[in-house]
């Protein structure tokens, strides 16, 4: 993105992971929950299981889009790293378990940052590739204020989801800005005809004249 003007934009549409919060880590928390459960694994097997169930998740994420499709989507997961880590374990048991070792800080300087969005005026929505979890987890870190509109199940790259953010905040493609970390991000961006501004958020916000 180049210098791009605060008066050129109506709203701002943000990525959740990676820019505005990071997950802690969450192998010492599955180790001892599955010590607890009868089974010994090292560092290097839990992150491992850890690591093919991110890959899984990722692909999937969006399935998680209700109740009954998140359910589905925490089992799959929790079995996806059983699974890896040859953990002959109930998987609905140890469903909640799993993703309740999954917890999520915000980034240095976000607040600020968004703050700084609102002060120009900006609407602002999150556009993620997350589960239905994820309006829970912007309450809980207290994010929720900032944004009019959340859109859990983006599905990028493909354009969908920030199309339908923009549409709920009124704003046209062409005076909206997408702020994210990775590919997806940069090209669910130009296909829906926004500008683009690759994340640190701080940073790229610190580029709006």
């Amino acid at each position: 993105m180049g210098r791009l003007s605060a008066a050129e934009l109506d709203g701002v549409t943000i990525d959740a992971y990676g820019t505005l919060v990071t997950l802690l880590d969450p192998v010492p928390e599955l180790t001892a929950a599955l010590s607890e459960r009868g089974v010994i694994r090292d560092r290097d097997a839990v992150a491992a299981g850890f690591r093919a169930e991110v890959a899984h998740y990722t692909l999937h994420a969006g399935e998680g889009h209700d109740e009954e499709g998140l359910a589905r989507l925490q089992r799959d997961c929790a079995h996806v790293f059983l699974a890896a880590v040859a953990a002959g374990l109930d998987e609905a048991e140890f469903a909640p378990v799993y993703a309740g070792a999954m917890h999520f800080e915000v980034l240095p300087d976000v607040t600020a940052a968004l703050e700084r969005l609102r002060s120009l005026g900006l609407e602002l929505a999150v556009a993620a590739n997350w589960d239905l979890t994820l309006h829970r987890l912007l309450d809980e870190i207290e994010l929720t204020r900032y944004f009019r509109v959340v859109v859990h199940a983006a599905g990028k790259p493909a354009p969908d989801g920030l199309l339908r953010a923009l549409a709920e905040l009124g704003v046209e493609p062409a005076r909206a800005l997408h702020i994210g970390d990775d590919g997806a991000d940069e090209l669910a961006g130009h296909a829906a005809g926004m500008h683009v501004a690759v994340a640190p958020l701080p940073e790229a916000v610190a580029t709006l004249g």
